[in-house]
């Protein structure tokens, strides 16, 4: 899997579709959390790809919510995103809004961390740190059983990713904590760039 669009050229496509802070920081965040699983899991030499899949996974999200996964090849395809890729993205809405089942271990990670890293983010801003670093399993699994905290980020989705992984909710919930605790300050600072442009 390599992927056929550079990082800058990827988040220049992004930025073309996608203006609001909470969307950005979104794509973000699962590009930095994609690139650690890639290198946690043995796929280093695919970690572009990872990452850059993870960045362009919401491409069509913010103008067309309706169409979310069924835009996005049309726009993809126009910035130059190999049909491979394009595929890896759609299938993260397996089942709610696309055909495209994961497949490969990287899909099923894209598909479990999308929604987690959402519950994750929430979390972390109710925390008196208002941060990732000394959050653990056990607060977050609270979280995730409080139906109404971050109503949006399904539940379901996030038990079906640890399973189609192999993993139970507790190992897919550990290891997205530490790679985001990981890319916390770098999507900061990112953030931070992005306001200030």
């Amino acid at each position: 899997m390599i992927s056929t669009i550079s990082r800058d050229d990827a988040f220049t496509l992004l930025k073309e579709y996608n203006k609001e802070p909470f969307h950005i920081q979104h794509a973000l965040t699962v590009e930095a959390v994609m690139d650690w699983y890639a290198k946690k899991l043995g796929y280093e030499a695919e970690a572009q790809y990872w990452a850059i899949t993870g960045l362009l996974h919401d491409i069509d999200f913010e103008l067309y919510p309706e169409q979310h996964c069924k835009k996005a090849p049309e726009l993809l395809k126009k910035g130059g995103v190999s049909e491979e890729m394009i595929y890896s993205i759609c299938s993260h809405g397996y089942g709610i809004c696309s055909d495209a089942e994961p497949k490969h271990e990287m899909e099923k990670v894209l598909f479990a961390v999308d929604e987690l890293t959402g519950l994750i983010g929430a979390a972390a801003k109710m925390r008196p740190s208002r941060s990732v670093s000394d959050m653990e399993v056990s607060s977050l699994k609270k979280k995730f059983k409080d139906k109404r905290f971050a109503a949006g980020c399904s539940r379901d989705v996030i038990k079906e990713g640890a399973e189609r992984l192999g993993w139970t909710l507790e190992e897919l919930m550990e290891q997205t904590i530490l790679a985001m605790r990981s890319c916390e300050q770098q999507v900061a600072d990112a953030m931070k760039e992005y306001e200030a442009s």
